[in-house]
């Protein structure tokens, strides 16, 4: 359960009555969650902004709103204002924000998955891509599949073999190939037409 402390629910208040406009609320969503790089966004909110599917925590005087698909790794996040001799700062503390290695003993798959997201997918995403984790066969073999920027990406065979394939034998050694499942023609807004460019992951 997600919480807000008395003091960020005054200092929220303040701010929603400085802007003057009715059914204003605050909107609460996870930027790459499951990475070392998970950040949360707050932002003010009008009712016509909202998907529809977020779920709302009703606070003194206005409402918070949190993104659906960030709720898994909001759970137990802690909301508070701490006032300093300069002013105050706004805190967020999310224990599952950034997600946690696999367990001692997890299978190949999972150790993929983590290291797909914790590594591999913040560094496409900066070219619209990600890259999702299809199967691992019994001896070895990785399937991935690719998607936004890099589906139909005329770099993606060079992001997979110097990137994705290196960084994921470097740390797993156990896996034997990584192979792309995905049907490149349907690709409808790759990040390189042509096989001009440079490797999405580094």
């Amino acid at each position: 359960m997600l919480t807000l402390s008395d003091r960020a629910q005054a200092h929220f208040r303040r701010l929603i009555e400085q802007q003057g406009i009715a059914g204003l609320g605050v909107r609460m969503q996870a930027l790459q969650p499951g990475t070392p790089k998970a950040d949360c966004r707050l932002e003010f909110c009008e009712p016509a902004d909202l998907a529809g599917d977020e779920w709302p925590l009703g606070c003194d005087g206005f409402t918070l709103y949190v993104d659906a698909a960030s709720l898994p790794y909001l759970d137990g996040a802690h909301i508070d204002y701490e006032t300093n001799p300069t002013g105050g700062q706004l805190t967020v503390r999310a224990p599952k924000l950034r997600g946690s290695p696999p367990a001692e003993g997890a299978n190949l798959a999972e150790r993929v998955r983590y290291l797909l997201d914790s590594e591999i997918n913040p560094q496409i995403a900066a070219h619209g891509g990600r890259v999702s984790l299809e199967e691992v066969s019994a001896d070895g073999v990785v399937v991935l599949r690719f998607g936004g920027g890099c589906h139909g990406c005329g770099m993606v065979d060079v992001t997979l073999r110097q990137g994705i394939e290196r960084t994921l034998r470097a740390k797993l050694p156990e896996i034997t190939a990584v192979r792309d499942a995905t049907d490149h023609s349907g690709g409808r807004n790759p990040y390189y037409r042509g096989r001009q460019g440079a490797s999405a992951v580094r």
